[in-house]
């Protein structure tokens, strides 16, 4: 199967143990994890050939950090080490109607650092097929934006599609920010994704009497969304994640799709939360893997992207533990949660 190369920061996770608070807990869980690298583990699950591009300090976190990434079958011989220090982030999982709450401590991490004419794209590229990154690393520094759009440009001048989920951080940058540094690079996008709230706060364009925190989100409401964005930035394709919160612990979890020509629905999953960190990442990971089988038509691709971010919900950590058989599974109506004996 063709290959795919993402390109971002992955950082150390340092996550609260029984739902303690930050300012309870004595002991913190350790992984590792970063959008790009998400869906980089998923796609290596699902049997493509995954190369991961990052930066890490030359020290022993930074080598744990790798032989972490390692073990999922996802290609980091293309990760370099530069830079003073991995990026950390805390993570206190919420419970009931007490929200999750995240810390980041990145500044001044080994990705900020890099710069254009680092990474040799041309060769990372080479029989690959498809390129994908996040609106997260050009948040992360000047350099690290400047280093993604050389990426960019040279994996689209090659021929590669080339995908963004917009993934919007109000703790990187500011709305004016990011639609200053992000709406230059969609020239280059093929694949547009985000959630309810990244096409308003990284290209401007919002949906009409939407109030995510309200728990029900009606998909017809990004229709216009979708359209508007294809008519100003020309995107091929274009998905939209759909959370419907209640609490902490329970979501309802869809995503609409334009494939080009249409938009089509996705089915609704009731989702019993126990890591929601990583869900759009596995949506991403869907739509490519879905586009990379040729024979799928568009509603299978949306089934599977909603279906496998949907499991994702259902591991610690940030990575999509599942396989291409247990994603199809849920596909085809099996949500029983049955012991496999």
């Amino acid at each position: 199967m063709s290959g795919v190369v993402t390109f971002g920061e992955v950082m150390l996770r340092l996550a609260t143990q029984r739902r303690e608070r930050f300012t309870q807990t004595r002991d913190f869980e350790v992984t590792y994890g970063g959008g790009e690298c998400n869906v980089a583990v998923s796609l290596a699950n699902f049997g493509v050939p995954a190369t991961f591009v990052s930066s890490v300090p030359a020290n022993d976190i930074g080598q744990a950090c790798i032989n972490y990434v390692r073990q999922f079958g996802v290609d980091v011989s293309k990760i370099i080490r530069t830079g003073d220090r991995l990026g950390i982030y805390y993570l206190e999982s919420g419970a009931s109607m007490r929200a999750s709450k995240v810390i980041y401590d990145r500044a001044g991490s080994s990705i900020s650092t890099v710069k254009p004419n680092t990474f040799d794209w041309e060769e990372i590229f080479s029989e690959k097929d498809w390129f994908h990154f996040t609106g997260i690393t050009p948040a992360i520094s000047e350099s690290a934006a400047a280093t993604c759009e050389e990426a960019i440009e040279v994996a689209s001048a090659l021929g590669l599609t080339v995908s963004v989920d917009m993934n919007y951080r109000k703790n990187l940058w500011s709305p004016e920010k990011a639609q200053s540094t992000m709406k230059p690079l969609m020239k280059f996008v093929d694949v547009a994704i985000g959630n309810e709230e990244d096409a308003e706060k990284c290209l401007g364009i919002s949906a009409e009497g939407v109030d995510v925190t309200s728990g029900e989100i009606d998909p017809d409401a990004y229709t216009t969304v979708i359209k508007r964005l294809v008519d100003e930035y020309g995107f091929k394709q274009v998905g939209v994640t759909l959370r419907e919160s209640m609490s902490a612990d329970d979501n309802n979890w869809s995503a609409i799709y334009f494939d080009g020509e249409k938009i089509l629905t996705g089915k609704k999953y009731p989702v019993r939360i126990v890591d929601r960190v990583g869900g759009g990442d596995s949506f991403s990971a869907g739509i490519i893997f879905g586009n990379l089988k040729s024979e799928w038509a568009s509603q299978d691709i949306l089934d599977f992207a909603v279906a496998c971010s949907a499991l994702s919900h259902t591991f610690h950590g940030d990575f999509n533990l599942v396989d291409e058989t247990e994603v199809m599974s849920i596909v085809g109506g099996d949500t029983s949660g049955r012991v496999q004996r």
